[in-house]
């Protein structure tokens, strides 16, 4: 999946409020979509599947690289693997990925985020 939005929905890192209904709420707002929470901010990020996740969709994460200690990849409601050149990819870039159905990767962005820990997330919105 190709292209991204050009400006960051919230400028900052926050913790997930909230998630379900196909959106999400931080920082005491809500955001309709996928999201991805990086050092630079709150992101839109388009997939809406995990097989629409691809190098592209996940750019400023390779960009953002060296001020992310573990990437936590929330992959819609059920857990599928990702394509193993995907993997490799994460892996090559030096990017430690946990990928969970996003309901657990939202509660471990949480706790990593409360520990102070570099933790970045790619959150698929479900239902």
């Amino acid at each position: 999946m190709s292209g991204r939005p050009p400006e960051p929905h919230y400028p900052g890192r926050a913790a997930i409020e909230g998630y379900g209904s196909g959106g999400f709420r931080f920082a005491g707002m809500s955001h309709r979509g996928s999201i991805q929470i990086l050092p630079s901010g709150i992101w839109a990020w388009l997939p809406r599947t995990a097989a629409e996740i691809d190098e592209t969709s996940l750019s400023r994460v390779f960009e953002q690289r060296d001020d992310i200690d573990l990437f936590v990849l929330g992959i819609g409601a059920d857990f599928s693997p990702l394509p193993e050149p995907l993997r490799w990819r994460l892996r090559d870039a030096g990017l430690r990925t946990e990928v969970l159905p996003t309901p657990a990767a939202a509660s471990t962005y949480n706790v990593l985020f409360a520990e102070g820990r570099r933790v970045a997330a790619a959150l698929i919105a479900v239902d």
